[in-house]
């Protein structure tokens, strides 16, 4: 007679930042944990993300300081750790720049050490700006290190179509199921407060940029940012509510290209390495809080709708999605 396999504590859903952030807090905390997704990292909207630590597109308020500050904290001790080369993750300098004179955003306090911009400093067409330096994390080697961390922790990681979260969990014998499902918890989770946000993103070859550069859309022009990455340069940006497509449109990438090299000039002529599209999963306020399985079923815990600030909130929603998880089970 064969015994039968027990199923993980938990099951994960999503294989992007939030979803292996909290599931490498699960598995190194001694549980058990298995993530189920229809997409591998690679292919998830985080692998898209320009990825420069800042929030986006998220809520405001005392919840969000608290998890971009555990974030921020966890990027810098991997940017200066000893295997800091294989996580993606450094502290780059750059600027926000602006064609009026905004104040600075309240976050910047939060990274200390930033000032105004010089008139030498300023590209073309901008009147002021903020220069300060951030985790830049360079994010398909950033998820190859979340995966092989998870998997070292003991984590197995799987393709499938979840059509539903309790049965998923039933299904694989978990006794919570973690929802890191981004835009598509809107139809998973039944929740229409969730909106994609379509990005498109241009990579090319770097000629040479070493510094960031973020230039937020306003009436006259549209968001604009430069993120170098060792040999290449992700080139944005786009957002358009309510837009599921994932097929790049070429009109978005050559004003893309045109305005990033109106900015810095050296991108002219640089050869282009590739299109991304990704669904930013926006939401009036992050849902992160455990919801009762129906008749008995397995805790649902929510993690999703984090906007354009995924990366920004990833370890302090993972922790707390993982503290929430982890209650249940004891």
């Amino acid at each position: 007679m064969t015994t039968p396999v027990p199923g993980p504590d938990v099951l994960v859903v999503g294989a992007g930042v939030s979803g292996l952030t909290t599931a490498v807090c699960l598995a190194e905390a001694g549980r058990s944990v298995e993530i189920r997704a229809d997409r591998l990292p690679p292919d998830t909207t985080s692998a898209v993300a320009g990825a420069l630590w800042g929030p986006h597109l998220v809520e405001v308020g005392e919840r969000a300081i608290r998890w971009c500050r555990a974030s921020l904290a966890a990027f810098r001790e991997l940017a200066a750790g000893p295997g800091s080369a294989g996580t993606g993750v450094r502290i780059a300098s750059g600027a926000q720049v602006f064609r009026g004179p905004p104040a600075p955003p309240d976050w910047l306090a939060e990274l200390g050490g930033y000032r105004p911009c010089g008139p030498g400093e300023l590209p073309p067409g901008f009147s002021s700006g903020w220069r300060y330096a951030a985790p830049l994390i360079h994010m398909p080697a950033y998820l190859r290190y979340l995966q092989a961390r998870f998997e070292r922790a003991g984590g197995t990681l799987g393709v499938a179509t979840v059509a539903s979260l309790a049965g998923a969990a039933r299904e694989a014998g978990a006794r919570v199921v973690v929802n890191c499902s981004g835009a598509h918890a809107r139809q998973l989770a039944g929740d229409p407060a969730v909106t994609p946000v379509r990005g498109q993103t241009v990579v090319t070859s770097n000629p040479g940029l070493t510094e960031f550069l973020v230039a937020p859309g306003d009436e006259s022009a549209e968001l604009a940012y430069l993120f170098p990455h060792a040999g290449e340069v992700i080139l944005g940006g786009s957002e358009a509510a309510g837009d599921w497509s994932l097929e790049p449109v070429p009109a978005i990438a050559d004003r893309i290209l045109r305005d990033c090299a109106a900015i810095e000039p050296r991108l002219r002529g640089a050869r282009v390495l590739g299109h991304r599209v990704g669904l930013r999963p926006a939401r009036p306020a992050v849902r992160l809080e455990a919801e009762p399985g129906d008749d008995g079923g397995p805790l649902i815990v929510h993690n999703y709708g984090h906007g354009g600030a995924g990366i920004t909130l990833s370890w302090g929603c993972a922790r707390e999605a993982a503290a929430l998880a982890a209650g249940s089970l004891r």
